[in-house]
């Protein structure tokens, strides 16, 4: 009895023992094939070879040696012409744009892949810079014809980064937070300025409008153009009155159509015309112009409100207008209307008590007029900087060194040269967009300035040529004729 006692008691202790090693055996056996526990191989990073160098300094840095991941993480990278759709898992860490000479005529580059960009080419006439190094010394270049500030989606070499993991959300976005989140330019925070040169609605303009009865005729083929900017600016020399004939400079009141059809947002009243028709007309047109929620800059009915600079607060951008008359008439020295007279020690306060608020400085100046037409031919003085009176060089860099950014001549009636000088650009004269000189090759001709902002820098200034002909419709300039007119212009600045 006792013999069997002690083998029944031997077979438990066997039977149990079995139990404890297949426990044992299957839960160190799942560990192993599943990598667990005492066998568990920690998460590995996989740095793909599309990683640039300072890409992957930047991951290694996070990815050290004492970081353990449960899953492996698969890091890439890559380029793309358009803006990508980011999924999960994806940064979109630098925007590439191409750049040349300021002045250059050049406009566009063909690309058949993002990667070309970055080819070292000892031929090329472009360089690739980030955005954010992008500034108004240098010019911007459209890629396939897509020029990056317009939409901000294409134009430009987008680099992304790639992160893969089956723990993404649990282990990576803990690890990198903001590392790779970057803010770039958009359309809510880039602000448009289109300034354009010499509008005068009078005269034979005049004479037009009751011929073809629709103001909108003028601007039909400009209009959508500068309508799409934030802000559109004119520098208009004639008031609105029913006296207006084809022998005044006058507007007929029906070409406030011309200018609404244009966006018009900012109206310089800088110009030495705009007297002409009297006070009450003076007056009349500046009420015309608040009434359309139009703002005006350097005239008004007062010397003083002539003198109120335009402030400017959108989209981020802080921006401070100033306007002067140093002309040959026009201004107002009380409560008469008319344009504001330059005076130094005003203008040097009010341009250095804006850069002091960090604002962005434009400077317009209606200064005395170079007058050198020749008819039905071309004539190339007044392309230079040069007037029939005064030291316009020396005054508009004056104009700079005083701390305007953006210096721009409103009075001349033939497109004049441009440069940059100190820290800032000179625009000597913009030409006629809207008036009845069809006589003269040179007066049918303007540049029309389209300013980029972004964070109260100025980030580009396209210039872009119009023209009209005697059907008096100012379009935009035909590409060869641009390259012929832009150059012209190059080759005589200061």
């Amino acid at each position: 009895m006792t013999k069997r006692r002690k083998t029944h008691f031997g077979y438990i202790i066997l039977g149990a023992g079995l139990l404890v090693l297949a426990f044992v055996a299957t839960f160190f056996g799942v560990q192993f094939f599943t990598k667990t526990g005492l066998f568990r191989v920690p998460g590995v990073v996989y740095y793909d070879e599309s990683l640039l160098g300072t890409e992957l300094a930047t991951l290694q840095e996070i990815f050290t040696e004492e970081v353990e991941l449960e899953k492996d993480v698969h890091i890439s990278g890559y380029y793309s012409l358009e803006m990508p759709v980011l999924k999960s898992g994806e940064f979109l860490v630098d925007i590439a744009v191409p750049v040349t000479d300021f002045y250059s005529t050049q406009d566009n580059i063909t690309l058949e892949s993002a990667d070309a960009a970055f080819t070292n080419c000892a031929s090329c006439d472009y360089k690739m810079i980030p955005v954010e190094d992008l500034d108004f010394k240098q010019k911007l270049l459209a890629i396939n014809d897509k020029y990056y500030l317009d939409e901000f989606t294409s134009g430009a070499v987008y680099r992304v980064i790639k992160f893969q993991s089956d723990a993404y959300e649990t282990e990576i976005v803990p690890l990198i937070g903001e590392t790779f989140v970057k803010t770039f330019p958009t359309n809510e925070t880039v602000l448009t300025f289109a300034q354009t040169g010499v509008t005068a609605l009078s005269r034979g303009m005049n004479a037009k409008l009751d011929a073809v009865g629709d103001a909108t005729y003028f601007a039909s083929q400009i209009g959508e153009y500068l309508a799409q900017f934030d802000i559109t600016h004119i520098s208009n020399e004639a008031s609105f009155t029913d006296f207006a004939t084809s022998r005044n400079i006058c507007s007929d009141p029906r070409f406030i159509n011309t200018l609404t059809a244009i966006g018009l947002d900012v109206v310089e009243l800088t110009g030495n015309h705009n007297h002409d028709c009297g006070d009450a007309a003076a007056n009349a047109t500046v009420d015309l112009y608040e009434s359309l929620g139009i703002k005006t800059v350097g005239g008004g009915k007062t010397a003083a409100a002539a003198a109120e600079p335009l402030l400017i607060d959108e989209k981020g951008n802080n921006i401070s207008f100033f306007a002067y008359n140093l002309s040959t008439g026009g201004a107002t020295y009380d409560d008469t209307p008319g344009a504001n007279q330059y005076y130094e020690e005003t203008a040097a306060a009010e341009i250095s008590a804006a850069k002091s608020r960090g604002d962005a400085v434009i400077v317009d100046v209606q200064y005395y007029e170079c007058s050198m037409y020749v008819s039905e031919t071309e004539d190339t003085t007044c392309d230079a900087a040069d007037s029939a009176a005064g030291d316009q060089v020396g005054f508009f860099r004056h104009l700079i060194d005083l701390g305007a950014d953006i210096v721009v001549g409103t009075s001349a009636h033939q497109p004049q040269t441009f440069e940059l000088y100190g820290d800032g650009v000179i625009y000597y004269g913009l030409g006629n967009l809207f008036f009845d000189q069809v006589w003269w090759p040179g007066t049918t001709r303007s540049l029309v300035l389209v300013h980029h902002f972004y964070n109260n820098k100025l980030l580009q200034t396209e210039i872009v040529p119009t023209v009209y002909g005697s059907e008096m419709q100012t379009r935009l300039m035909d590409e060869e004729t641009k390259q012929w007119f832009l150059q012209r212009l190059i080759n005589v600045r200061p």
